[in-house]
């Protein structure tokens, strides 16, 4: 194939090339993108083209690893590596930088309030606050999942009703 047939053929492929660069960004400016950089790499990879191959699948292959290359190499810019030696980057949340005077106090509060429980209370509480399902609370600590929810919920309760200071 000549490369004037071959330029002729990619060029009456833009309509569908560029639908089928709209599909995989769903965005017009980066299908754009896409679709040239799609006919950059075709036209420098002429000659490894097969002569009597499907060209369009040829072409649509070079369109769709284009894009997943892009993608993955869009997921590795935004991955960050931490190689501290505890870890900090990673250990340390934006939240946790933005922490005010007042909120720490508060939650010293709370916690007062909530270490001045009963166990029989205190215990399931904090372990649902921890993420424990009920009926894991329940199993662990020997009761009935009703036991643990009502505790849950009487602790709440009086929670609520000793923190009033701090209600919305």
């Amino acid at each position: 194939m000549t490369t004037m047939e071959f330029n002729t053929r990619l060029i009456n492929m833009e309509d569908r090339l560029e639908r089928f660069a709209l599909s995989l960004t769903s965005d017009r400016e980066a299908a754009k993108d896409l679709l040239q950089e799609t006919y950059v790499k075709a036209l420098s990879s002429k000659d490894k083209f097969i002569e009597f191959t499907n060209f369009e699948a040829w072409a649509y292959t070079i369109m769709k690893n284009t894009f997943i290359n892009n993608y993955r190499k869009a997921v590795r810019q935004n991955t960050i590596v931490d190689q501290t030696e505890d870890l900090y980057y990673l250990n340390n949340t934006k939240e946790a930088t933005n922490i005010k005077p007042d909120s720490t106090y508060q939650h010293k509060e709370i916690r007062k309030h909530i270490d001045a429980l009963q166990d029989e209370l205190k215990i399931p509480f904090l372990m649902h606050t921890e993420g424990y399902k009920y009926k894991e609370i329940a199993d662990k600590l020997d009761l009935k999942i009703g036991t643990v929810k009502s505790r849950i919920f009487f602790t709440r309760k009086k929670l609520m009703e000793s923190l009033k200071d701090y209600a919305n």
